[in-house]
């Protein structure tokens, strides 16, 4: 788990509570918790889209505002 909070730069913690939501798929061996890089690195992306996609909302605003952006 740390590494793949690694690959996201979030912490550990954090990363094991997205596991507990549900929003990464991962499996549970004894009492650890394991997550194939291929869902890491979807996740990633998905996170990445969605703040692109914000940050073009927020854009379109600022220009529609006459922001001067």
């Amino acid at each position: 788990t740390q590494e793949a909070a690694d690959l996201l730069n979030v912490s550990r913690p954090y990363l094991v509570q997205l596991l507990e939501e549900g929003k990464i798929p991962h499996r549970k061996v004894g009492t650890r918790r394991r997550v194939l890089a291929k869902d890491i690195l979807d996740f990633r992306t998905k996170l990445e889209h969605k703040r692109l996609q914000t940050l073009e909302k927020l854009s379109e605003e600022a220009q529609r505002l006459n922001m001067g952006y």
